[in-house]
Parts: C-alpha cells; structure tokens; sequence
C-alpha cells in the first residue's frame, strides 16, 4: 500500500490488474474524454509495463485505486513526470471505471496524491495535463486546489489536442 484514505488504497499495479485495467482503458466512453479511443489489449499492457518500470526506477507511477469496502480496483490515480512545453513536470494523474464517477473517488484519490507529492516526495509544486474539453476532470484539479496556469496543443495519436495545465504549489 502506498496510501490509505477514508474510502480507497492505493497501490502498485501489478500484472494481476490487467483484466481490471482493460475494462477501465477499453471501455469507449471512458477514454473519449481523453484519449479519442479505446486501448488495444497491447496497448494497455504497454501502459502496465510503463508504470512497473516507473515503479523501479522513480518509486512512483499511477497506483491501482481499490475500494477499501470491496477490495475492487476501480481506476487508477498517481505521479508521473510528464513533459510541459520545454520542461518536464511532476503531474498527478487519474483515470477511473465509469461505475465510479461522479462519487468523489478522483477527488479523494487526487488530493491524496498531491499530499504524497508535496510530503514524500517534497515537491514544490504538481500539476495536472488536462484536455480542454474534458471538463470533468478540470472539475477535479480545481476542487483539490489547483489552478489553470496555461495551455498547449499536444499530438497524441496523430490527433493535435489542446490541454490546460493546472497546478498547486505547496
């Protein structure tokens, strides 16, 4: 375990949380916000790799977020160093099931995570890459104290998106 709060623990994914993965970055509705589609199953497999090697090299990456009531991996949040215009940034991260939205588990996951930032890890600061059109997750970075301090147009998948940048400070 990595953190506990009231409702969730998050911890280290592991190779066991593929199935649990694939239904959060394989389900289309989920991933439109972000990702304009579903993962492939390599695909997603290549998301766990990336982060298992996160794990071993940085000590951190996004964690599996499990109900504490049911022992249910129900998305994923954390840290990862992610690249901002010409520098790179320690950003939090969150993806859930969509069973799970609009329940308060990304706030709670979010804030708890910016807390690990700025106590475990001593960072300054920790943002958030945001799509501009995905304003349920702005919704998120505000309510656990961020603010919008700027934007870009990222590639990803051939597509140009736009994204805003949130951040806190400690």
């Amino acid at each position: 375990m990595i953190i506990e709060t009231e409702r969730l623990i998050l911890r280290q994914m592991t190779q066991e949380d593929f199935p649990a993965l694939c239904r959060i970055m394989q389900d289309e509705e989920a991933m439109a916000a972000t990702y304009e589609r579903p993962f492939t199953d390599g695909e997603v497999q290549g998301w766990l790799n990336r982060h298992l090697l996160r794990y071993e090299k940085l000590g951190f990456g996004l964690w599996a977020v499990v109900l504490k009531k049911t022992g249910e991996m129900i998305g994923q949040c954390g840290l990862t160093l992610q690249p901002w215009l010409e520098q790179e940034i320690l950003e939090i991260g969150y993806l859930f099931a969509r069973d799970f939205w609009h329940k308060g588990y990304a706030a709670e996951a979010a804030l708890a995570c910016k807390e690990y930032a700025f106590h475990t890890l001593n960072a300054s600061e920790v943002g958030a890459i945001i799509r501009d059109t995905h304003t349920a997750s702005q919704r998120v970075a505000l309510r656990i104290g961020m603010q919008p301090a700027g934007t870009c147009t990222k590639n990803f998948r051939g597509t140009d998106m736009n994204f805003i940048r949130y951040t806190a400070h400690r």
